[in-house]
């Protein structure tokens, strides 16, 4: 390889956040990493699964999302893998990228967002307000098995991971366990969040560990409100699929460009929302400053009855009920007498005045017309009309900040596997590909399958990019450190001949001989870059040898001796 190539594999076995942004196809090569792993598959014969068998996909879809809110949490500690600086990140990529370009678009390099972040303070409320200098978090992706093995770190109840590994599981797991097809599935990455674009029915967006259908955008709640904060105020950065990626920085995209016209035109679809009264009613449950402006009538034996419409908003928030909906009734009954009035009540807008005049005329919000003609609505009782019809059409049309259609479209090989095909069907076809595929290449890179990749990523990766071993050990002897790692459990994350990483093994406490071998290489190196190692691997008998001997075992089978030469970075 050359040294662009070895970065990029390199990259695939950690899959940082600032290697994904440079090499977009590694977060295609973690979700076939996912499909190809046995984790997911043992999901289908989960009787909450097996039970779904016949039922459709979105339904399965739904099923996921709970199982998935039960097992995984949302992990945001961003020092979980250790520390790394900017000068060191920038030099390693300054050949591929500019560090203005990066500045621009990836949180840790100095990128605030729009207003909307400005104002809400985004780096303070992510934890990167701490970081000024150029020491920044190693902020990286989990594997399944590394999501898994959070349940052995202390405080951790459940499997965890961040945003773009729950958003590499939810990729997996909806075409494993619920049969949707990758075609269907858009990954969109941006600065500060990462989720997916499903579609079936009228969309369904992932986001970390929930599912968001359209309904559930245009609801006004907290939960939806959060979820839209990506889309409405960050640039796409990067949006991939089977076919390929497109990226805000990158000339050429692989994606085909009909899929991502098509995929364009669907998440247009389900970010817009024609104005009706449940639409309105949730532009106030999210906009609650207006709900003094409104209030609701309704008939009691022929006689009007009004209530303030902040009122009626209170009983919903403890209710099952909706205003505006098929429930809206239900909701009114439960009302106590005491809170309607009988007189209209001033300076407040009738909402089923307001239901007839959008019944009648169907306002479309682009419309300059349109627009206008609400604003003189609305005019005699709320201040600054102009502003709250602009907010009102801010909330039911968002337009994402996507990656321009003005690229040069060059196709690559797709990966074309079917939710029929068997996990070792979907294997040997990745590998018949893998020559002239890179993304599927790089997958078996990060899935860590030692039997058939170049050991020279893994080993480097090992050796430069794991800081949490470096900083657990930094009290210890030589010595110490490998008393301390033949007192772990000798049990790797990885099954069959795949290997954890140096800092898998020091978050997770577990590792297998020769993981722990690589742990204690890592440590030497880093305190004497000039010493050689040499690592021998004889099936269970692993020794590590420097100026002194140290042995471990091994269950992964491995036959191999590994020189690692001081300064030249040779192995």
């Amino acid at each position: 390889m050359n040294q662009q190539q070895l970065e990029k594999y390199t990259s695939a076995i950690t899959l940082s956040d600032m290697e994904i942004f440079v090499f977009p196809e590694l977060i295609y090569s973690l979700v076939l990493a996912n499909i190809i792993s046995p984790v997911i598959w043992k999901w289908r014969n989960l009787d909450c699964f097996k039970k779904l068998k016949q039922k459709n996909s979105y339904r399965k879809l739904m099923r996921l999302r709970q199982f998935i809110m039960d097992e995984f949490d949302f992990n945001l500690d961003l020092e979980t893998w250790g520390l790394t600086s900017k000068a060191k990140e920038l030099k390693r990529f300054e050949n591929l990228i500019s560090t203005e370009g990066i500045a621009k678009s990836n949180a840790l390099f100095g990128y605030h967002g729009d207003k909307y972040y400005f104002d809400v303070d985004i780096r303070k409320h992510f934890g990167l307000d701490k970081y000024d200098s150029d020491i920044i978090p190693y902020w990286k992706t989990e594997t399944i098995e590394a999501m898994n093995a959070f349940r052995l770190k202390p405080g951790y109840n459940t499997a965890a991971g961040e945003c773009v590994s729950l958003a590499a599981l939810y990729v997996a797991a909806a075409f494993i366990v619920c049969e949707i097809p990758l075609e269907d599935i858009f990954m969109v990455l941006t600065p500060l969040h990462s989720q997916n674009f499903i579609d079936v029915k009228d969309g369904v967006l992932t986001n970390n560990r929930r599912l968001i259908t359209k309904a559930m955008w245009f609801n006004g709640t907290a939960i939806s409100n959060k979820a839209q904060r990506a889309l409405r105020n960050e640039n796409v950065t990067i949006v991939a699929h089977p076919t390929g990626f497109i990226h805000c920085m990158y000339d050429t995209a692989t994606i085909n460009k009909k899929a991502y016209q098509y995929f364009t035109k669907k998440l247009g679809s389900y970010l817009s929302a024609p104005l009706t009264l449940q639409v309105f009613a949730s532009f106030l449950r999210s906009n609650r400053q207006y709900q003094k402006f409104f209030q609701v009538c309704r008939d009691c034996h022929g006689q009007p009855k009004f209530l303030k419409a902040e009122v009626l908003f209170h009983y919903e928030h403890s209710s099952n009920y909706r205003i505006a909906d098929t429930t809206f009734n239900k909701l009114l009954a439960d009302v106590s007498e005491e809170d309607f009035v009988p007189y209209q009540l001033p300076d407040r807008i009738r909402c089923d005045n307001l239901d007839e005049l959008i019944q009648k005329h169907k306002p479309d919000l682009k419309n300059t017309r349109d627009k206008s003609n609400l604003i003189k609505f609305f005019e005699p009782v709320i201040p600054e009309p102009q502003r709250f019809v602009d907010r009102l059409a801010d909330f039911v049309y968002i337009e994402p900040k996507l990656p321009s259609l003005e690229k040069n479209f060059s196709p690559a090989q797709p990966i074309e596997i079917s939710v029929t095909q068997t996990r070792e069907q979907i294997i040997e076809y990745l590998q018949q590909i893998r020559s002239g595929n890179t993304t599927a290449d790089l997958a078996f890179y990060s899935f860590r399958d030692m039997q058939t990749c170049d050991w020279k990523p893994f080993i480097k990766a090992a050796l430069e990019r794991s800081p949490v071993s470096i900083a657990l050990t930094k009290s210890m002897s030589i010595e110490q450190a490998y008393n301390w790692l033949r007192q772990l459990q000798n049990n790797s994350i990885y099954d069959e001949k795949r290997l954890a990483q140096p800092d898998e093994v020091a978050n997770y406490k577990t590792g297998d001989g020769l993981e722990k071998a690589f742990l204690l290489a890592n440590i030497i190196r880093n305190r004497n870059p000039e010493q050689h190692i040499k690592l021998t691997v004889d099936n269970s008998d692993v020794i590590l040898e420097q100026k002194n001997k140290y042995r471990f075992v091994s269950d992964k089978g491995f036959k191999k001796v590994i020189d690692i030469e001081a300064e030249s970075q040779s192995y």
